[in-house]
């Protein structure tokens, strides 16, 4: 397969990707599909889980990947950028796209091991916001009897479990893509494109 071919089914997959990534970050503000914990969080009274205001999904798996994948599309363009120069520009471009992804990616680990904020009731019975699960090292993901500690929002395990895990996948997804687009493009700045060859055939 032609490198500029192969750049397309890469920048493809990577679209889709970071609009998931977007998607998914942008709902983790409204838990139980709500406006009133995202308009009511502040520093004193936290309202939302911390690793959601790092915008790990929005950030770096969304406007950190869907930039290299314009560039990577454009590579399999009979244009400016199918040539060697734009597969070189291209190497460049995915390792952006690695480091965003794999801010993501550390972003979403840390929320899944963490837990959400939420309102649950400690030892001393007073019902306060907090996060329950912040010293469980993560082992509150296989116990499912645990998720009741939190009360308010209704079903916020759940919630963050499924989008936090969602951006996990894709941005691993994402970190090997780009790191297969930055071998291709090196193969495509030494051996030329489809292109190139093109060109070099027509009379």
């Amino acid at each position: 397969m032609c490198t500029g071919a192969c750049s397309k089914f890469i920048a493809i997959p990577l679209y889709v990707l970071a609009l998931v990534s977007v998607i998914c970050n942008i709902m983790l503000f409204f838990p139980d599909f709500s406006t009133e914990y995202a308009s009511a969080d502040s520093k004193s009274e936290p309202k939302l889980t911390d690793e959601v205001k790092y915008m790990g999904g929005l950030i770096g798996g969304g406007i950190m990947v869907l930039i290299p994948a314009i560039h990577i599309h454009l590579t399999s363009a009979q244009n400016c950028c199918a040539n060697r120069c734009g597969m070189f520009l291209s190497i460049g471009f995915a390792a952006i796209g690695v480091v965003g992804a794999i801010y993501s990616l550390a972003v979403a680990a840390v929320g899944l091991q963490n837990g959400p904020v939420c309102q649950y009731m400690p030892q001393n019975g007073t019902n306060i916001w907090g996060r329950p699960f912040m010293d469980s090292d993560g082992n509150y993901l296989g116990n499912k009897d645990s998720w009741k500690t939190c009360l308010v929002p209704d079903n916020v395990v759940e919630f963050n479990l499924g989008l936090f895990s969602t951006l996990l996948v894709a941005a691993a997804l994402e970190v090997i893509l780009c790191a297969f687009q930055m071998i291709n493009g090196l193969f495509g700045c030494i051996c030329g494109t489809c292109s190139d060859k093109d060109e070099d055939v027509s009379p």
